[in-house]
């Protein structure tokens, strides 16, 4: 089992202003990534859909791809 990227880079808090971040953990479609593929825990699972949502509102992040 591989471990969540967020605990092993010791991140408090997930930024949605971070969009390298959190690129990697959106697909091509633009679909948040399942936590099973992702390999994010639980607690970092949350508040990463929470900051890609932000991001997507902020038009810092597509909502599809073209």
């Amino acid at each position: 089992m591989f471990q969540c990227f967020f605990c092993s880079q010791n991140l408090k808090t997930v930024d949605y202003k971070d969009t390298e971040i959190l690129r990697r953990f959106v697909s091509g479609q633009g679909k948040i990534i399942d936590p099973r593929y992702s390999s994010t825990c639980a607690k970092h699972q949350r508040l990463l859909s929470q900051a890609i949502k932000r991001a997507r509102y902020m038009a810092l992040l597509p909502f599809v791809r073209k």
